[in-house]
């Protein structure tokens, strides 16, 4: 049977999830055009390269983790290795002790024994004697033996973990290092769930591999020299055997991985319909619409999906692996008869024969050993590529070689001059050909229809994104010429899509600034100015109360309160910019009102932006921004785009409208419709 070749990627169909056929990522299994010779030996070669390649990387990964670890495993690997040769060649001495000594005594001989020779070395004592040293030879390296592969297994149980942990922390700390964009790519959510599920042991297993090859170079190299002095041939014969059970495997091995790779998009998939299930973020609305077996359901076809493919890929390797393993087992045959026979010739003594046929099974079983932990190094090497893919991915926006310095003091005047803004393979922009200025301390108000472009200009001045037209500039000075961690240490925000963090109320406020998470003073300050402090004050163990329901003890929030936290955690941070998205989203009426006249306080010499959906929020402000389809099309005061009757004013009034009285139902005379003069002037 053939290898499973894969075409192609999974079907990039949105429904291939929650709805759609589970099949629609199902690959075809096919089969590879005949090939050259020389075609498969360069196929080969470029494998064992690729391999050798990626062994250095590998002992700089390991070697940078534990030096200590690293070489005390080299050195109880070599040990191990040594063991079945020198297991092969005492019992050899002790057959032959034994045999002597039992001569001795049956046929009157004189009692004299020979210990050894090993290693060049013998000495002359008694036949029982020799038995003795013999089996106190063979109990030190049985001995020894018991003790290297011990400390191995310890070693290396040490190490995967050493390595397990750092190789996470890099990935964690690449991917804060990295930008939006980044993550906002579905690829990239694969890239990040294979460095972070497959890398953190491959690293370790491919060392491990490393080794074993290693010891079984070492075990090799020791029964060889034992099995030359029988015959030559016999020791070729041993080596070449397991050659195509090698081949096999190696082949079946590049399959696996790429059945891992393809099927990434699918587990995924899979780990999301679990979340939905199992998260108590989902758990109201899996509930109320009965959605728990129906999503079981479609988990249970995605994962068939992957089963089978997983299943032929694993079967076909297995099969393949060991009919070819069938020449080994019949060379094995054959090099046991030779030496049977010569043994029956009186060539070889009777412990030759033990130390000889152990041998030639130690020394198949070496190159067995040898050729699965080269192909073992080959498949982490290839899983170990995309670790090394993730930390070489980097930002698009980076600061410049000799960053300016941040304004002392920092007045927060903000202009933005014809910025245009695409996201990385959208078809149309998101900005387009923006230009307005807020100057220091002022109020800036953005508003529009979801999808006019609001949230975007607020990543932008946050420099999550930089444009592809125009520039942004603060006090006079384009963003790109900041060091991007110090110009967002000027800025403080809450976004519409905040992060509600499974940790204490404390700890959910004190994130807005790191450097003073633990001041309980700061904090209590940030959650009066959020207005989140007597709700905090209120729960059972105050500040210290655990929010989110994922650990012991903890209490769920609703969103207006879980706002109020996020609000709170924006003030932690004395920053001279503040950017509210959707500040009041989830509040009531009532929190709005207050929050907003705590805002006006607060704001005093800031320069502050808001984007909202409420113009009962933005009719405050100095001047507000209009967009349509990612174009400002109208600014002014709230009195000045009311006057102009544009769609400002067309917004304003359908959302003022919702407050007033609705025609009779009897179809008498309704009130007018409402004056944009009298909305302007707050008479509604």
């Amino acid at each position: 049977m053939p290898p499973f070749y894969l075409k192609g990627v999974p079907a990039d169909d949105p429904r291939s999830g929650i709805t759609g056929s589970t099949d629609l990522a199902e690959p075809e299994p096919t089969r590879r055009p005949a090939r050259s010779v020389s075609a498969a030996l360069g196929e080969a070669r470029r494998s064992v390269v690729t391999t050798v390649r990626g062994i250095p990387r590998m002992l700089r990964l390991v070697w940078r983790v534990s030096p200590l670890l690293t070489l005390g495993l080299a050195a109880t690997t070599v040990v191990v290795g040594l063991v079945p040769a020198a297991t092969a060649l005492i019992s050899r001495l002790l057959i032959d002790a034994v045999t002597h000594a039992v001569a001795v005594r049956s046929t009157g001989l004189p009692d004299q024994g020979v210990v050894g020779p090993l290693a060049g070395v013998s000495w002359q004592t008694t036949a029982t004697g020799a038995v003795v040293a013999t089996i106190s030879l063979q109990f030190l390296v049985f001995f020894l033996g018991a003790l290297a592969s011990s400390l191995r297994n310890v070693t290396t149980e040490l190490l995967q973990e050493r390595v397990s942990q750092d190789v996470q922390l890099r990935v964690m700390t690449q991917a804060s290092r990295l930008d939006l964009a980044f993550f906002e790519d579905s690829s990239s959510y694969d890239l990040v769930r294979q460095a972070q599920e497959e890398s953190s042991t491959r690293p370790v297993a491919m060392i491990t591999s490393l080794y074993g090859a290693l010891q079984s170079v070492v075990t090799f190299g020791s029964l060889v020299a034992l099995l030359v002095a029988l015959s030559p041939w016999v020791a070729l014969a041993a080596l070449v055997a397991p050659i195509p059970a090698f081949l096999a495997d190696s082949r079946y091995g590049k399959a696996g991985f790429v059945v891992a790779v393809w099927s990434s998009p699918i587990r995924r998939r899979m780990r999301y319909l679990s979340s939905l299930v199992t998260t108590d973020a989902y758990a109201k609305e899996v509930k109320l619409f009965g959605l728990g077996d129906y999503l079981a359901d479609r988990f249970r076809g995605l994962g068939l999906v992957f089963y089978r493919r997983k299943r032929q890929q694993v079967v076909a390797r297995s099969l393949a692996t060991t009919g070819l393993g069938a020449i080994t087992i019949g060379v094995g045959s054959l090099t046991y008869l030779y030496i049977a026979l010569q043994a029956v010739a009186g060539r070889l003594t009777l412990g030759d024969l033990v130390m000889y046929t152990a041998a030639t099974a130690a020394l198949q079983m070496s190159i067995q050993t040898l050729f699965r932990e080269i192909t073992g190094v080959y498949e982490n090497n290839l899983y170990l590529d995309t670790l090394h893919r993730l930390l070489a991915a980097r930002p698009a926006v980076t600061g410049p070689d000799r960053p300016v310095p941040m304004p002392e003091p920092l007045r927060g005047h903000l202009v933005f001059e014809h910025v245009t803004f695409r996201y990385p393979g959208a078809e149309t922009a998101a900005l387009r050909d923006v230009s307005f200025e807020v100057p220091p301390g002022g109020t800036l108000a953005v508003v529009g229809r979801n999808g006019a472009g609001k949230s975007t200009l607020v990543k932008l001045l946050c420099r999550l994104y930089d444009p592809d037209q125009g520039r942004i500039l603060l006090d006079g000075v384009d963003l790109r010429r900041f060091d991007p961690e110090q110009l967002r240490s000027a800025i403080s925000a809450t976004f519409q899509d905040y992060v509600t963090y499974q940790a204490t109320a404390a700890e959910n406020i004190g994130l807005g600034d790191r450097t003073r998470i633990e001041d309980a003073d700061r904090v209590r300050t940030a959650a009066v100015r959020g207005g989140a402090h007597e709700l905090v004050a209120g729960l059972p163990s105050g500040y210290d109360t655990p929010l989110g329901k994922w650990f012991d003890r903890g209490v769920n929030l609703s969103g207006g309160e879980w706002q109020k936290i996020a609000l709170s955690r924006a003030f932690m941070r004395d920053a001279r910019i503040l950017v509210f998205d959707e500040p009041t989203a989830a509040l009531d009426p009532a929190s709005e009102h207050e929050l907003f006249v705590r805002l006006r306080e607060l704001a005093q010499g800031r320069t502050t932006v808001y984007v909202s959906h409420r113009f009962s929020t933005v009719r405050q402000a100095d001047r507000i921004l209009h967009f349509a389809d990612g174009r400002l099309t109208e600014q002014g005061t709230h009195a000045e785009l009311i006057a102009r009757d544009g769609d400002y004013a067309r917004l304003f009034l359908m959302q003022a409208s919702a407050y007033l009285d609705p025609p009779p139902a009897d179809g008498s005379a309704a009130e007018p419709d409402p004056d944009p003069t009298a909305l302007s002037k707050g008479r509604l």
